[in-house]
């Protein structure tokens, strides 16, 4: 063995120096989370919730921070070229810290004794019946999620800053892993919630295999699986029997996977209804931003210059993922299912923008992932706190008066809803416009005509919950739980940002453009 080490020339031996500044965000919040391990260990289980609470919020503010005041004047190919910070990848990674701590406000809602008030009051639960014991436990949030969250949020991170398809393929399992064991973690309905576990696990093993497959396809093809060096070995390219041609598209399949686009998108539905719904609206938001980063960079940087093979077959997949999300999302009747194809029919939507292939695809992608996520966290928010019998209420039937019961819950979810369907004034109509604009720039015009029928489809779907809310007598035990300071904080963020890019989007339509070049 030290025979065969010694014949190989120095030269062969490669220091990889790394940019601290650069990866200094994902140190911060691997860090935590590990010392978050450590404390779920040793501290006292009485005081381990405000630990980890307080723990966790510090360590992604303090990674945001860093990468606000620091790692943006540290661009840099980094570790060997295994990490590309660049304006893209800081844009996603900034995207994702925010996102995932208001988000994380909401995860931390913790039901206490007002909540407990509520139930009474309404009939629902007397006190010390089950029913009231059912509605304290039902917010008690599992001191273990938070450091499963900040693990997936370094997967996140890592994810869109990959410098080659291994890299890539570790922060795709490192942002995995830690969402199946969240999606089963549901204190009610554990049986559904541990089956969309399972699910979300064997399902995420295959989409793996496709991308590892991909990968190997493409080292056989270029020799190397970093995206420079595939990027250069792309133009050789001659016809459709060079494996670059079949490794792109397994490689896509497995990104396409997480983002939830027709026809990889069968898990979505059940993860989404099983999973704890505060989960819920993290992963939709926060896994939807990691992979279209890593998408953008894997098709922009590694193989543009085979866009006249794939393009096609996204551009089919992108008009699948509309018009059967929005669809299949006026057949639904429980509020967790019908944002789960609602964000299918989205996912179509941000594939319309990457098929730009320049700066305004970029940044529109970054836009759209933006207001969406925002949307998206509030929404699952609310929905979690509409119960009835100690459990939640997301049958529709169980929404019917709510307007009148509950006007500010309602007036929210329908301003919401509106955000969805793309009205006017709101961030959603914005987000729409900045894609669909982006398409019929660079000869997508009839992808633009789809999204806008499938904009018509889903916003009848949106509408009919409104009008279920006020236009019909209450019902049933529905009664809506009193939302702890950290929910009632996460939905108003969410809400003012809503409004706030749709009436004034310039700010982050800028800073996208302005962050929307790759290193090559």
């Amino acid at each position: 063995m030290t025979a065969a080490l010694s014949s190989v020339p120095a030269a062969e031996f490669v220091q990889a120096k790394v940019e601290y500044a650069a990866v200094l965000p994902m140190f911060i919040v691997f860090g935590v989370a590990l010392v978050g391990v450590l404390v779920e260990a040793f501290a006292p289980r009485r005081a381990r919730y405000w630990i980890q609470l307080g723990l966790t919020l510090a360590g992604l503010v303090a990674a945001f921070l860093v990468l606000v005041l620091y790692s943006r004047e540290h661009q840099a190919k980094t570790a060997a070229g295994a990490i590309v910070v660049d304006g893209p990848a800081l844009f996603f990674q900034g995207t994702v810290l925010v996102l995932s701590a208001v988000a994380l406000l909401a995860m931390a809602e913790r039901l206490d004794g007002r909540e407990a008030d509520t139930f009474t009051q309404s009939g629902s639960a007397v006190p010390g019946s089950p029913q009231e014991a059912a509605a304290v436990r039902l917010g008690a949030t599992s001191t273990e999620v938070f450091p499963l969250v900040l693990f997936a949020v370094t997967g996140m991170m890592m994810f869109p800053a990959a410098g080659d398809l291994l890299t890539m393929f570790v922060a795709l399992e490192v942002l995995s892993l830690p969402l199946y064991i969240l999606t089963g973690l549901a204190r009610r309905r554990r049986l559904l919630s541990q089956e969309a576990s399972l699910k979300y696990f064997l399902l995420g093993a295959f989409s793996s295999a496709f991308f590892l497959f991909g990968a190997a396809l493409v080292y056989g093809f270029a020799g190397s699986v970093r995206f420079s060096e595939i990027a250069a070995a792309v133009p050789q390219v001659a016809g459709l029997d060079s494996l670059a041609v079949p490794g792109v598209i397994l490689i896509a399949v497995g990104l396409l996977f997480k983002v939830g686009a027709v026809p990889f998108h069968s898990w979505t539905p059940d993860v989404y209804q099983g999973a704890p719904t505060p989960v819920t609206g993290f992963m939709a938001a926060c896994t939807k931003v990691a992979a279209f980063g890593a998408l953008l960079r894997v098709l922009y940087v590694a193989f543009e210059g085979l866009r006249w093979n794939w393009q096609p077959v996204i551009a089919v997949i992108a008009a699948l993922t509309m018009v059967v999300g929005a669809v299949l999302s006026v057949t639904q009747t429980d509020m967790k299912r019908l944002l789960a194809y609602s964000s299918i029919t989205h996912a179509g939507f941000v594939l319309v923008g990457v098929l730009a292939l320049d700066r305004t695809g970029v940044s529109s992608t970054m836009f759209y992932l933006v207001t969406y996520g925002f949307s998206t966290i509030a929404a699952f928010a609310l929905i979690a706190l509409v119960r009835s019998s100690g459990s939640e209420a997301t049958h529709l039937s169980q929404w019917v008066g709510l307007g009148k019961s509950s006007p500010v819950l309602a007036g929210t979810i329908s301003f919401l809803m509106l955000a969805f369907a793309g009205i006017p004034l709101t961030s959603g109509f914005t987000a729409k416009f900045a894609v669909f604009g982006a398409a019929i720039a660079h000869d997508g015009t009839w992808l633009a005509v789809v999204g806008v029928l499938a904009s018509a489809v889903t916003a009848f779907v949106y509408v009919r919950v409104i009008v279920l809310m006020y236009f019909s007598e209450p019902t049933g035990d529905t009664v809506v739980a009193r939302p702890s300071v950290l929910t009632a904080a996460a939905v108003t963020i969410c809400v003012a940002a809503t409004v706030l890019l749709g009436i004034v989007p310039s700010p982050l339509l800028d800073l996208a453009h302005d962050s929307s070049l790759f290193l090559p």
